[in-house]
């Protein structure tokens, strides 16, 4: 019960890493705050919860918009407690190169991957602050860390967030509180699946993103989920400001751009 009685919001929580990640947290005792834009995705991870004896609460809003992030935030401190736990999942993909991407496109992806997680770090917070204690954890991805041709607004999202996590653990390090990134290649989700079904072959597009993992295989939601526990946990306890890859071996085998 490595989170007994902690309070956790995880974001995006409707399906992929956001589930299993919100499960997960819930198996090891935390009350958990399911967030996501898709209120039957986010009731049904909250069911699961609750069905293996946990206690969740699922709760819709556009993480894009602050005034939606500040009313689910303050929602869910009423009825579950003090959030200790923030966890900055949800995320949207593009696949348009810089010169096709269009404005409402940049604009949308920048404010759902990276805008979203200063408004849910500004509506935590206060309150962690207050508690000198506190854990952040934001999802990026290695095409943050080496780009990605053909992803431009993505990538440049990803890359952002790596940032932003380094400062704001230099921010609120005196306080306490850690903030810290997790950077995964190829998770197999449906989001990535919709990726290879936009491809002229759809299975020939993902055996040949497979092949650029040397583990053989993509990283499945749970893997995930996994460091996203340790991260959160006090096993981490004086781990801030890094940059977690999980990637298969992807980056170590120079793949991912082939």
């Amino acid at each position: 019960m490595r989170l007994k009685n902690k309070v956790a919001v995880v974001t995006g929580a409707g399906s992929g890493i956001g589930r299993a990640s919100a499960c997960r947290f819930a198996e090891e005792g935390a009350r958990v705050c399911v967030l996501d834009i898709d209120a039957a995705a986010a009731q049904e991870t909250a069911a699961q919860i609750q069905t293996a004896g946990g206690l969740a609460l699922s709760l819709t809003a556009d993480v894009s918009r602050s005034d939606q992030v500040n009313a689910c935030l303050t929602q869910a401190e009423q009825k579950l407690g003090p959030i200790d736990i923030l966890y900055n999942n949800a995320a949207i993909t593009s696949l348009a190169p810089t010169l096709t991407l269009t404005d409402d496109e940049l604009d949308r992806v920048l404010a759902v991957n990276l805008k979203s997680m200063f408004y849910t770090s500004r509506a935590v917070l206060p309150g962690m602050i207050a508690r000198k204690a506190g854990v952040i954890l934001n999802n990026a991805s290695i095409t943050g860390i080496v780009g990605a041709p053909g992803m431009a607004a993505y990538a440049t999202s990803k890359g952002a967030i790596v940032t932003f996590t380094r400062t704001l653990a230099l921010e609120q390090a005196e306080n306490g509180i850690r903030v810290n990134c997790i950077c995964p290649a190829s998770v197999d989700t449906a989001m990535l699946q919709a990726s290879f079904d936009r491809a002229p072959n759809p299975e020939q597009a993902r055996m040949n993103n497979i092949r650029r993992h040397p583990l053989g295989r993509f990283a499945t939601p749970l893997d995930v989920a996994n460091l996203a526990l340790f991260l959160v946990s006090e096993e981490s306890a004086f781990i801030t400001g890094t940059t977690s890859v999980i990637d298969g071996g992807a980056l170590l085998a120079r793949r991912w751009q082939e």
